[in-house]
Formats: C-alpha cells, sequence, structure tokens
C-alpha cells in the first residue's frame, strides 16, 4: 500500500515523540487532539519508514477514523468514557492479529491474505483503553531469528547504524519506537524477543511471566513466548501491563488477576533489603569484553540506586541452548495446515527450512528428554533464587549485529553456535521469569546495550520497579538522537 506521509499536519507538535502517559494526558486534557497525534506518527512513518522498514502495513484511514471518535469524546467533555490510552497511536506487530489488517508471520506462506477479522486478546484490551493502531511492524519468519529480515518483509535496519539490527523478532516494533514513529508497539518474546530489540535500540522491553497477559495462539505446550510491548520509559511498559494483564476465559494458561496496579508499584514498592545478583557469562557464555563493563557498571548503579545489597556469588549454568531449541519447536505445527510444512517449504527463508524438516519427525519420547532437562535447569535456577531477588546479566553478548544476519557464530573471537549472541535473554523464558531490559550505555561504535533484570516468577511489579529507579539514577535519551 501508499506508505508516504499525509499532506495534512498540525501545525505545532513536539519535535520528540512523547511517552505514552504524556500522549494520553495531551489528548484528554485538549493539548493535543487525537488526529493531530496520529496525524504526527503517519507522517513520522511516511519520513522515517523508507530507511528503517520498521512498518509493513499502514491503516491511516481506520486509525483517523478511531482518532476522529476519540476527539469527539473529548470535545463533549465525557472524559470519564475515556480510557488510560485514549488517542495514544501504536504498532502491532505482524505475529499478532489486529482487526482490519492482515497477518503475515513474515511468511510468504501467508503473503496477501485478506485482513484478519478479530485482534488479538491483548490488541483488543489496548483498542479498548483507548490506542490507536495504525499499522503492522516487520518481524522475521515466524520470529524464528533475533534479527529482522525475510524474503517477505524484507530487511529491518536499527535507526542507531542502518547497518545493523533493531533485534529479532520484534525488530520492527523496536525500529519504529527507537526512532520516534510510534509511542509505542507491541511486541512478543519466546527467547529474548522483546528484550533483545529493547537492548540493540535503547527502549525499555518486559517479558512478563507466561499467561499475565493471555493470548490465543501464543504457545500454550513449550510455555516459552509471551506478548508485551516496547516503549521509552518503564513508566510506560508498566502502564501497559495495567491494560494488557488479567485473566481471559478464552486462555487455559492465564493467571489470575496479580492484584497490583503496576503503574503504582513502580513508585511504591519498598525495595528495602532487595538482594541482587551479578553474573555476566551465567557461567558458560562468550560474552564481548565492552558488553561486560557496561553492564557491570550499570549493575552497580542499579544496586545503589536500590539501596540492594550485592550478592558475591557464582552463577554456574550449563549452556542451554539444546534445551531451547529443541522445546520451541512443540508448537510449531499448531494450527499450521498440513500441506504448508509437508509441500511448501521451498517458499520459505532457507534458513528457517531446516528447522521445519528436523523437528517434525521427533518422537514423543524425545520431547519428553528435553522437558526433563528443562526441569533440571528449572531447579538449578530456583536454587539461585534462595539467595537473590533479582539477578542481573547483559542483555546479549554482543552488540547489534548486521542487519541481515545470519545469527553471529564468533563472539569475542571464539566460534560459538549461533544462538550464543541472545544466549542471555532464553533463560527468564524457560524458567518462566518475568525479566527486563533497560539501556546500559553504548558501545565505542556508539550502539546501544542491554541491562537484563531477572526476577522470581510471577513478579513483574519487583522488576519494574527496580528498573525505574535504575532509570531515573541513570537517564538515557529516549529516542536515536539521529532518527528524526
Amino acid at each position: 500500500m501508499d506508505m508516504t506521509s499525509p499532506t495534512e499536519m498540525p501545525t505545532e507538535m513536539p519535535t520528540e515523540m512523547p511517552t505514552v502517559i504524556a500522549a494520553a494526558a495531551a489528548v484528554r486534557s485538549g493539548a493535543v487532539t487525537a488526529v493531530e497525534l496520529t496525524l504526527r506518527c503517519l507522517a513520522a512513518i511516511g519520513e522515517g519508514n523508507p530507511a528503517l522498514n520498521a512498518f509493513v502495513h499502514l491503516d491511516p484511514d481506520g486509525a483517523l477514523a478511531t482518532a476522529v471518535a476519540v476527539d469527539a469524546t473529548v470535545s463533549s467533555g465525557r472524559l470519564n468514557e475515556l480510557g488510560p490510552l485514549a488517542g495514544v497511536p501504536f504498532g502491532v506487530k505482524d505475529l499478532e492479529d489486529c482487526a482490519g489488517m492482515p497477518t503475515t508471520r513474515g511468511s510468504r506462506w501467508f503473503a496477501g491474505q485478506a485482513p484478519v477479522e478479530f485482534d488479538d486478546i491483548h490488541v483488543a484490551r489496548l483498542r479498548a483503553a483507548g490506542a490507536i493502531p495504525v499499522g503492522k511492524t516487520a518481524t522475521p519468519e515466524f520470529g524464528a531469528w533475533a534479527y529482522t529480515a525475510s524474503p517477505a518483509l524484507g530487511v529491518t535496519r536499527n535507526p542507531w547504524n542502518l547497518g545493523r539490527t533493531p533485534g529479532g523478532s520484534s525488530g520492527g516494533s523496536s525500529a519504529a519506537v527507537s526512532a520516534g514513529l510510534v509511542p509505542f508497539c507491541t511486541a512478543s518474546d519466546g527467547g529474548g524477543s522483546i528484550r533483545t530489540p529493547a537492548g540493540f535500540t535503547g527502549l525499555v522491553g518486559l517479558k512478563p511471566s507466561f499467561g499475565r497477559i493471555p493470548t490465543f495462539g501464543v504457545t500454550h505446550v513449550a510455555q516459552n513466548a509471551v506478548v508485551g510491548s516496547l516503549a521509552t520509559t518503564v513508566a510506560d511498559v508498566a502502564l501497559l501491563l495495567d491494560v494488557m494483564a488479567g485473566p481471559d476465559e478464552r486462555d487455559r494458561t492465564c493467571l489470575p488477576a496479580s492484584g497490583v496496579r503496576y503503574s503504582e508499584a513502580i513508585h511504591r514498592l519498598d525495595l528495602g533489603d532487595l538482594r541482587v545478583g551479578w553474573s555476566a557469562d551465567l557461567g558458560f557464555a562468550v560474552v564481548e569484553p565492552e558488553i561486560v563493563a557496561l553492564c557491570e557498571r550499570a549493575a552497580h548503579v542499579l544496586v545503589e540506586a536500590t539501596g540492594a545489597t550485592l550478592v558475591h556469588r557464582p552463577v554456574l549454568l550449563r549452556d542451554y541452548i539444546s534445551i531451547y531449541g529443541r522445546i520451541e519447536g512443540v508448537d510449531q505445527f499448531v494450527g499450521l495446515d498440513r500441506d504448508l510444512w509437508q509441500d511448501r517449504l521451498d517458499e520459505l527463508d532457507p534458513r528457517v527450512v531446516s528447522g521445519w524438516t528436523r523437528v517434525r519427525h521427533v518422537t514423543l519420547p524425545k520431547i519428553a528428554g528435553v522437558e526433563s532437562e528443562r526441569r533440571r535447569l528449572v531447579t538449578q535456577i530456583a536454587a539461585i533464587f534462595e539467595h537473590v531477588d533479582l539477578l542481573v546479566t547483559p542483555m546479549s553478548t554482543m552488540a547489534a549485529f548486521a542487519a541481515e544476519g545470519p545469527m553471529p557464530t564468533e563472539v569475542n573471537g571464539r566460534q560459538v553456535h549461533g544462538g550464543m549472541a541472545v544466549i542471555h535473554g532464553m533463560l527468564a523464558n524457560l524458567a518462566n521469569l518475568p525479566a527486563i531490559s533497560v539501556p546500559a550505555g553504548l558501545t565505542a561504535d556508539g550502539l546501544p546495550i542491554g541491562l537484563q533484570i531477572i526476577g522470581p516468577r510471577h513478579r513483574e511489579d519487583l522488576v519494574l520497579a527496580a528498573a525505574h529507579r535504575f532509570e531515573v539514577a541513570a537517564p538515557w535519551p529516549r529516542h536515536c538522537p539521529s532518527a528524526r
């Protein structure tokens, strides 16, 4: 479709995209209209997207119609009818359904299909809160990689350096938010796919506990993948979690209501006697020395900002890439017609094909063996959390790599497997722990690096509160300085 910027624009708008909270407050107060803000985002997309390929589909007519309805409510004085996100434009990751827009999953299998009729649960909740979906953001095919490129959707680029990836699989979302095209985007995380893009583009990205935000189609057997958001502040991410979280009868794995307002908890939660553990390598990872130095420095800032005690206790895990790689295949075939994976593999990204051919013959005993290994890993992690309240690590072992891929097989001069660059992110998925990435600093090449904060199961409030204290102590530019 035509993705050029609209010709009509408000005469006065802030030069930087507002936070989610500020945008909603401005619309509610009448300082800016929802139409003006939506036009601002559509114009920013028209200007910035050709270089980034962050958005792969736009629905300007639908977005503006929604914005007009929000403005009518404001004009009539019925402010009590406005949701907490009323008038805030956002992007939806192309692994997720948004009514009126197509869902391609980054694959030629689904390219050219009609728009879907219904929202995914979390998208519907964002829409009900007044947020305005403007389009779909790029993802690698089926969310398979920690970079965002596919034959169907092309290559998505990092606004901090167009030669580098914005991460994956939520790379379109991270590029869009980091470049200031929209205040926030949805994202999903099966092995770091919210947090790695956040780390690579200087954003905040939370992976909640599995079931905190209900879903229709995200993994229900492997129980690795969750949905969430990417934004520029911890407060924004907390508010978005407030909107998206809570049970739904259509998801048999969802959690009961937490009873916590996360947007309040980040300010009010008592962090006294907090114990923080730091591990650069989890006992096995190969990490670039510059990444270790940046993240260790950030970990000490976190400890000081929270008044925590740094626990000097080594973390000695074994490489869990084989567990992760095999457990990920459990849900791969759910909801797909047999003829797709049996007869049409030639239409896929060649780098994806081997995964489909390898796992389709796996037997139930082999799956049981993988689950046994996973249980042992979870037990080891539980033992770590007997001594710490938070575990802090680098978000990745290296800075953002080439936008086109593939996954690097060399880190710090050593040959490694293709998952080593982002191995830290997989741990929280395998153990079902909440984890967040916050900006830790810039490399000598000017690339953002993320600090990962992992918390105990179901304690998103603790993770968010600690991240907020860190954010206050270590302020960060909300958008890539050169993007706008």
